[in-house]
């Protein structure tokens, strides 16, 4: 067996288990298809001999390719799926990048648990008396209004423009940000095109700033999100509305409606509401009062996108196309904004800090600030640049106080400066009746008697406008025509502290110099000041504090504030007021405010000139209404010879006719009914007055006295600085009645209309003076015979 061995050295041998025969045992051989295959086993083995076992190998082999085959088609299937597993993948990092990017950004935003939505600055509604809107003031210029007060087409005019699948979306509109970026990635010319939601729109007003970047859109995307989880999507709606800006200063729905079509929100019709709602896209370029054809054409667009989504009718759109809107124009020269801005200024003192939007009552009456404003304007239009005057103030109140009317100069758009309220001029005469019912309150009447005559006082020497003298006057002579001479005595009779006083006491409020210039009106005042001072002569000697405001409301109509009580009481006894009205109703009568006459009515007043004719004065009243005038120029600048007793006087007279028609007359206080003043008191006057006179002060020669009143921006020319005064001699040692009158040809000191003022110690040296002119004898008046006058 080893031999056979030995001579076939090629052939296998398989191993024997055991001995003796194998030929009947079990054969444990291994074939070829129980081995391992070739290309695992026997790969890098030495090949078999040539010729061995060739028919299993050949078998093997079709076996392997066989089972290669559909490993092949395997293969092919796995590259698909490889495709889809890496395009998820992909898309899986992508959104976790997204994420943290969006995670990075939400870090440079509030904590989202203390995100509140910001409360809308405040808005006050400022009515008329008769419950008109005069203007809106605050931030926003309307109020807030809710949705439900709406027409339906207001609010879908703005879904059908700009967000038309507003109710789907989730704050994000996937698809119009898609639709976006393919139109302006294809686009050849046109603006780019935007994919915003009404709720990212409302996110960026609401919490961040109107820069275009990617970080500002990513933290609008996450607001969106916020606002959709927190509030409904009519409460979204009412808040945009509510915020978004339409230009000129309107932000809101209800301040736009106003702004460009003088109505609320409410009332707007809907090719007005297809105007608004295209209008958010460029405020600036699509304004109707600026743009009106491309405001126009925007609207058209709204519409058709209404009638496309379905959220109107094909009829109405074509109603709204055959009658587009028109913007208002504002009338007039917006002088209601005059006495708004005034209301604002004292309604601090009221109701402190705003917090939420109010309605404000006010005294003001429409038709009677349209009439002041046209009386001041046509005037200064009419004869402002012949008289060489540009500004002017207007301000009418009830014998309470209550203002019915305030203007605060020509024009509101060219100059915000409210000369009526904070502007402080000198009165010139229109001061003088202070000065006379101190006198009157001293024991003398209107009967009684003081000379007209020329005056030094310590080398200031004041003389009337006309530069002669009269002589013996009684007092309602000497205030109707505003004799200087006259006015001055009395001031020194009775003291310049106690003229003070009684204005004061009367109600002017800003500072009085007592000096002897005083009784011409060289102090400044105001005109409402002025104004109000006058009121007690007209509701018989009641001191009043002027008042705009009525009340003050929450929208929702619960009281903040609610004016009651009445004046400042009783400031001048009956008897005196009617001694005064006596000789002011003879201003208008035979004075210097002869113009001024009202037929059929019981008026009185006085003119005021300020020195070189700087400033223009008439104040007068009736029983029912007390109105004053100023005229002149903003830097102080002298006018050609505007003096109270023509301009002020024909504004105040045009005013006062429009305002009392169709009212029954009604007497001035203390005055008698069914006599004429002038049989009464038996006066008659032979002279032919003069125009209001010039006011001529002690001072520096450049101007009035003190001058520190506020001036608007722009105003030029130096400010007159006051000069200070020497103590004043002790009023017995004025010349009054009783004091003999010069020698004839005796030069007396005096100061022309038309030269500087002198300081005290400096006696006039000019032309010589004629002597004074003694008026013919009259008969003693009733009044002097009962009372001895």
């Amino acid at each position: 067996m080893a031999q056979g061995g030995r001579d076939r050295p090629h052939e296998r041998r398989e191993p024997s288990f055991g001995g003796g025969d194998d030929k009947g045992a079990s054969d444990f051989r291994l074939s070829r298809e129980d081995r391992a295959s070739v290309s695992s086993v026997e790969k890098g083995r030495a090949r078999p001999p040539e010729g061995a076992e060739d028919a299993p190998k050949t078998a093997s082999r079709k076996k392997a390719k066989a089972e290669k085959a559909p490993r092949k088609r395997r293969r092919g299937g796995s590259v698909i799926g490889r495709m889809l597993y890496w395009s998820a993948v992909l898309c899986l990092w992508g959104l976790i990048g997204i994420g943290a990017i969006f995670a990075y950004h939400a870090t440079k935003l509030p904590p989202i648990d203390q995100l509140a939505v910001p409360k809308r600055p405040p808005n006050v509604a400022i009515l008329a008396a008769d419950g008109s809107l005069i203007a809106n003031r605050g931030e926003t210029g309307g109020r807030a209004i809710e949705i439900k007060e709406l027409p339906p087409y207001l609010p879908k005019a703005f879904i059908a423009i700009e967000d038309r699948r507003f109710y789907d979306h989730f704050g994000i509109d996937v698809i119009g940000i898609a639709r976006a970026m393919v139109r302006n990635v294809t686009r050849s010319s046109g603006p780019m095109q935007g994919g915003s939601t009404l709720t990212q729109q409302l996110a960026k007003n609401l919490f961040l700033t109107q820069e275009r970047t990617a970080s500002r859109k990513i933290q609008e995307a996450i607001l969106a999100v916020w606002l959709e989880r927190n509030y409904t999507k009519d409460q979204i709606l009412e808040l945009y509305l509510n915020r978004v800006y339409f230009g000129s200063g309107a932000y809101g729905i209800d301040a736009a409606a106003l702004r460009y079509f003088g109505k609320p929100a409410r009332q707007v019709t809907l090719s007005e509401a297809a105007i608004l709602a295209g209008l958010v896209q460029s405020p600036s370029r699509l304004a109707p009062n600026r743009n009106p054809k491309g405001a126009q054409a925007r609207s058209e667009l709204v519409l058709a996108a209404m009638a496309r989504e379905g959220l109107v009718s094909d009829e109405m759109v074509k109603l709204a196309l055959i009658n587009p809107s028109q913007p208002v124009k504002p009338a007039g020269a917006g002088s209601f904004g005059y006495a708004a801005d005034h209301v604002m200024d004292v309604l601090d003192d009221f109701i402190g800090t705003l917090d939420a939007d109010v309605v404000v009552n006010t005294t003001i009456e429409s038709g009677l600030q349209l009439a002041a404003e046209k009386a001041l304007v046509d005037e200064l239009t009419l004869k402002g640049d012949k008289f060489g005057v540009s500004q002017g103030a207007f301000v009418a109140m009830q014998p309470d106080g209550a203002i019915k009317a305030l203007v605060g100069g020509r024009s509101y758009a060219d100059s915000q400066f409210n000369r009526a309220v904070t502007a402080k001029r000198q009165p010139g005469s229109a001061f003088k009746p202070f000065v006379y019912l101190a006198a009157v309150e001293h024991g003398l009447t209107p009967d009684s008697v003081r000379e007209d005559a020329p005056l030094n006082i310590r080398g200031w020497a004041p003389e009337n406008y006309s530069r002669d003298y009269r002589g013996a006057v009684t007092l309602k002579t000497a205030l109707s025509l505003s004799l200087n001479t006259v006015a001055v005595r009395l001031g020194m009779e009775v003291g310049p502290k106690v003229v003070a006083s009684t204005a004061q006491r009367m109600g002017i409020r800003s500072k009085l110099e007592a000096n002897a210039s005083i009784a011409l009106g060289t102090s400044e005042v105001t005109p409402l000041e002025l104004v109000s001072a006058y009121a007690p002569f007209a509701n018989n000697g009641i001191a009043v504090l002027p008042y705009v405001i009525v009340s003050v409301k929450t929208k929702d109509g619960g009281w903040i504030y609610r004016r009651s009580g009445g004046g400042l009481g009783r400031v001048i006894a009956p008897e005196a007021v009617g001694m005064m009205n006596v000789m002011m109703r003879e201003t208008l009568l035979t004075g210097t405010g002869r113009k001024a006459e009202l037929p059929g009515w019981d008026a009185a007043g006085k003119t005021g000139t300020s020195q070189d004719f700087r400033d223009a004065w008439f104040v007068g009243y009736t029983s029912s209404l007390v109105a004053g005038v100023w005229l002149g120029n903003d830097d102080g600048s002298p006018t050609k010879r505007v003096s109270g007793g023509n301009l002020p006087v024909e504004v105040w007279s045009r005013f006062m006719k429009t305002a009392l028609a169709g009212k029954p007359p009604q007497p001035l206080p203390g005055l008698p009914t069914g006599f004429s003043l002038q049989a009464l008191f038996g006066i008659t006057t032979s002279e032919s007055p003069q125009d209001e006179p010039p006011v001529i002060a002690p001072g520096d020669g450049s101007g009035p006295l003190g001058r520190s009143a506020p001036r608007p921006p722009g105003s030029v020319g130096p400010t007159p600085s006051a000069t200070p005064q020497r103590p004043l001699p002790p009023p017995a040692t004025v010349p009054t009645a009783s004091a003999p009158v010069p020698p004839a040809g005796m030069p007396p000191a005096q100061v022309r209309a038309d030269d500087a003022p002198r300081p005290p110690g400096m006696i006039g040296g000019g032309a010589t003076a004629q002597p004074p002119r003694r008026p013919p004898q009259q008969e003693p008046s009733l009044f002097g015979r009962l009372f001895g006058g």
